[in-house]
């Protein structure tokens, strides 16, 4: 089951567990097993590459990643399956990657010893990469014909709980999400305020766009450390962030309002 409408779908260069994560989805299907137990369960995998990171041994921490980007695209495909689809589950599972991502990154100054302001900056680089591709993925699956619409464009207030998850829940994770997310949102709304207005993304671009996925980024992640390459994981994500500017005067010289 597809966030997009057919025609609306690009090749995302993130989302290459999707297949992977789709199978295991489905055999979840008739299980106990919830979306959310499935996100916990890329939490897990998660913390397993960062403890590998530590011990240095990176060939073990890169798989863990890999899996981790994998499992984090099972929970929203046993919630489609399911039909099961809630705001909790959402705000966790990016609350997680936030998390996940902020312990990578001081993982990498700890084995690197590497300048911690120039850490700090790289983590927000990434953020703010990712924070640009869901900003237009978002905007698409809002416009898009029965796509999927947990995500919104603005979050601006406290959702209602969908039937199945408590209302206390989405509040209380909502408030998180806002917190760890919230300055994130803001700046790349200011760089490109116009963008939800474009009445639809044509798949080229957005196919350019999913290099910040974090499925993505987690990819290159992975790969350099694989190659032993961990002292050029910080300095990569500062100077990767130059295409967020060329990606958002894309946007705005070739596909204007």
């Amino acid at each position: 089951m597809s966030k997009l409408s057919i025609q609306d779908k690009f090749l995302d260069l993130s989302d290459y567990g999707r297949l992977i994560g789709t199978r295991f989805a489905n055999l979840l299907k008739d299980t106990r097993f919830t979306p959310i137990h499935v996100t916990l369960l890329f939490g897990v995998s998660g913390l397993l590459a960062l403890v590998f990171i530590l011990k240095q041994s990176y060939f073990l921490a890169a798989f863990f990643i890999i899996l981790k980007s994998i499992i984090d695209a099972a929970d929203g495909e046993l919630a489609r399956i399911k039909h099961t689809p809630s705001y909790s589950g959402r705000y966790l599972d990016s609350i997680f990657d936030i998390i996940l991502n902020f312990l990578f990154f001081m993982a990498f100054y700890y084995v690197t010893k590497t300048s911690f302001i120039l850490t700090l900056s790289s983590f927000i680089c990434l953020q703010l990469q990712g924070t640009l591709y869901n900003y237009y993925y978002v905007i698409l699956r809002n416009k898009s014909v029965n796509g999927d619409s947990t995500s919104k464009i603005f979050e601006y207030k406290t959702p209602k709980a969908l039937p199945g998850e408590s209302q206390k829940s989405v509040n209380i994770l909502f408030t998180i999400y806002i917190i760890v997310y919230g300055v994130f949102d803001k700046t790349i709304h200011y760089l490109d305020k116009d963008a939800y207005k474009c009445q639809k993304f044509p798949n080229w671009f957005m196919t350019m766009v999913s290099i910040f996925g974090l499925g993505f980024q987690l990819l290159i992640i992975a790969v350099m450390l694989s190659c032993n390459l961990i002292s050029f994981i910080i300095p990569f994500f500062i100077i990767y962030s130059i295409f967020i500017f060329v990606l958002i005067s894309i946007r705005k010289i070739y596909l204007a309002v």
